[in-house]
């Protein structure tokens, strides 16, 4: 292998953190382009609410805010899963003591996945009724929880991590990825009943994820 790809250290982690944190602000500000205000010709003819029919242009836009509803949802949900990953991959990053080549493109395939999230939460919020909409955004998940598996798992074969980074830490963080990818599974497979059963469940394991509330054993992943 070229000397010019072969030649790898710490201050490459840095930098993928830098374009790490790039590609989620970009990732997460496409999110919001989904959501657009209503276009309603009766919203633009405001009355004083003592006349008649002032009401109706606000039932209108009313209205219009709830037909956004699926979008907002989604929106929520894309935003929780990508604030979710990029402090599992930061956390991750600041395990490792230095990079090579193959770790630089497990995490550029990582990235990848993140760009892919504003298409799969688009397609979710567009056609949220539909199971194989569900499939497309857990397929988008999985390909994240797999990226980052490889790379813990790879960083420890290749010796790669930081010498404090001992045998508990490694097997909590693969522990919690595995964990948490088995509950969007399962979460996914509930879509046969309905949809929105599927984005519920997704949605509170990631609030889980994220507060770590003390319920059960729920805190401890």
């Amino acid at each position: 292998m070229p000397a010019l790809y072969s030649r790898f250290s710490g201050s490459n982690i840095g930098r993928l953190a830098a374009l790490s944190d790039g590609v989620f602000a970009i990732a997460m500000t496409l999110l919001v382009l989904e959501l657009h205000a209503p276009v309603l010709e009766a919203v633009h003819h405001q009355r004083p609410l003592w006349e008649s029919g002032a009401l109706d242009s606000e039932q209108g836009l009313w209205h219009a805010l709830v037909l956004l509803a699926p979008k907002l949802l989604t929106y929520f949900m894309s935003f929780l899963t990508l604030g979710i990953f990029w402090v599992g991959q930061q956390t991750q990053l600041n395990q490792f003591e230095r990079a090579n080549r193959h770790l630089t493109w497990i995490h550029l395939a990582f990235l990848a996945s993140v760009s892919l999230m504003p298409f799969s939460t688009a397609v979710l919020g567009e056609y949220i009724g539909f199971r194989l909409a569900v499939a497309v955004y857990w397929v988008n998940l999985l390909l994240l929880g797999a990226m980052l598996l490889a790379s813990v798992t790879y960083g420890h074969r290749a010796g790669l991590l930081k010498a404090d980074v001992d045998h508990d830490m490694r097997l909590a963080h693969r522990r919690r990825i595995v964990i948490y990818q088995g509950l969007y599974a399962v979460a996914a497979v509930l879509s046969v009943i309905n949809t929105y059963v599927s984005i519920v469940l997704i949605v509170l394991f990631q609030v889980n994820s994220a507060i770590a509330p003390r319920i059960w054993r729920l805190n401890r992943f």
